[in-house]
């Protein structure tokens, strides 16, 4: 059985049923799982070809706290550069930044922290690892496994490389837990396509429903 086999969830029901899954299970992920995931996510185009990626999955529980408390350090570091200074500056009813906060108190608990990393600094670099993200979301979907792209913060780069022993010719790109959900997958809260989208020029309605 190859990888791709797999995989055997439509490529439809994947997509209109992955969402961010921030609440996590602290159950492992087979090996043979995690194998599929990135091997799934080698398999995304890039500039060139160049496939500037290398993923850092973080399983030892120790080094898993270690980056969840600089995780948690980043979020709200994040956070003061957009003047919130605590919980209470949050509002109830903005649900999807609590549960962000939440994450950002429970993603050392997170069964593999992946860290995705570009192999060259620049934004071709990035650009062409974000492909390869989504293929890794959607395997991790179609396997019964959530997660959610984060980014981390300048205040806490230089620790999480020495933390993770990542040399300074990589750069950081995205920080993904991963896990079994404590919830469910779907269903998807999008504007319609209609409203995003433009013909020949911005503003220019499509005719679609």
């Amino acid at each position: 059985m190859t990888d791709a086999d797999r995989l055997p969830m439509p490529l439809g029901e994947a997509m209109y049923s992955m969402r961010a899954i921030r609440r996590l299970k602290p159950d492992p992920i087979p090996d043979a799982d995690l194998r599929t995931i990135i091997e799934a996510a080698t398999q995304a185009p890039s500039g060139g070809n160049g496939q500037p990626w290398h993923y850092l999955l973080i399983r030892d529980p120790d080094q898993r706290a270690k980056l969840g408390a600089l995780y948690h350090e980043a979020w709200w570091a994040k956070r003061r550069d957009a003047g919130i200074h605590g919980p209470d500056d949050i509002p109830e009813s903005d649900r999807v930044t609590r549960s962000a906060m939440r994450l950002a108190d429970e993603i050392g608990a997170a069964p593999v922290i992946v860290l995705l990393l570009a192999t060259a600094h620049g934004a071709g670099a990035m650009g062409s690892v974000i492909p390869s993200v989504q293929n890794l979301l959607l395997a991790a979907r179609a396997l019964g496994v959530g997660g959610t792209i984060t980014t981390l913060h300048a205040d806490v780069d230089a620790r999480v490389r020495a933390l993770c022993e990542i040399p300074e010719s990589m750069q950081i790109v995205y920080c993904l837990p991963l896990g079994y959900p404590r919830g469910r997958f779907g269903p998807l809260n999008r504007h319609p396509a209609a409203s995003v989208t433009s013909l020949d020029r911005v503003g220019a309605a499509t005719d679609w429903d």
